[in-house]
């Protein structure tokens, strides 16, 4: 069992502020940048336990997002200014991620269920665990979703899910240095992540989880949400 990440190697993302100069037909582009998938397989029934498509809404991907959304909406330059202003400042506080999850037993894609088949943490390599701030389930993905999320479908569930950018003791749940990132998703059915390589970081571990055999079942829980 392993999330294993789909298609070639996935390019490395910087995490770096300042402006941009996309226009609105590099969305798709700056889209998959900053996306990654993985699947969770159980090879002996063939059942895929877990789909995860997940894309950072970083600094980056915001100012193509906004460039296009204001394009295919004729905002005015005063409008976009605004749009972007407010898309832009979200990011001092949280770590923003749009998820799409898809389960044999549907249930099991239900991360706000009492009792989740699946635990979430934002992790780093340098061994820092952050649970969610917030779960945010998108019941009836509409225009939006489905055009700037294309991997969005009637068969999964869409989330937006928000980590802090800082902890209890105010240190960054991402660490500046870090080499990379990545989602962890753990249960009882295994465990694995999806992971965005950071450019200009030497990597302490040249694969960290995405190839990693799961937990067996019976093993020790991971701590609850």
């Amino acid at each position: 069992m392993a999330l294993a990440a789909l298609g070639c190697s996935p390019p490395k993302v910087q995490l770096g502020e300042g402006p941009r100069e996309y226009v609105a037909t590099d969305y798709d582009a700056v889209l998959r940048h900053w996306t990654r998938e993985g699947q969770l397989l159980l090879f002996d029934r063939l059942d895929n336990v877990l789909t995860a498509t997940a894309t950072y809404e970083s600094w980056d991907f915001r100012w193509a997002y906004v460039v296009r959304y204001a394009e295919d909406y004729r905002l005015t330059v005063q409008q976009r200014r605004d749009v972007l202003q407010r898309a832009l400042a979200a990011t001092r506080d949280t770590h923003q991620f749009y998820v799409a999850l898809y389960a044999q037993k549907h249930t099991w894609s239900d991360l706000n269920d009492k009792e989740p088949a699946w635990i979430l943490r934002l992790i780093d390599d340098h061994g820092h665990e952050t649970s969610p701030s917030e779960i945010e389930s998108i019941k009836r993905p509409g225009a939006i979703e489905l055009t700037y999320f294309p991997y969005t479908t009637p068969w999964r569930r869409a989330y937006r899910i928000r980590f802090p950018r800082v902890d209890a003791k105010g240190a960054p749940t991402i660490d500046p240095k870090a080499s990379w990132f990545g989602l962890r998703f753990a249960g009882a059915q295994g465990n694995d992540a999806l992971i965005w390589y950071v450019d200009d970081q030497p990597s302490a571990d040249p694969s960290p989880g995405v190839a990693r055999r799961a937990s067996s079942p019976g093993s020790p829980a991971t701590a609850a949400r």
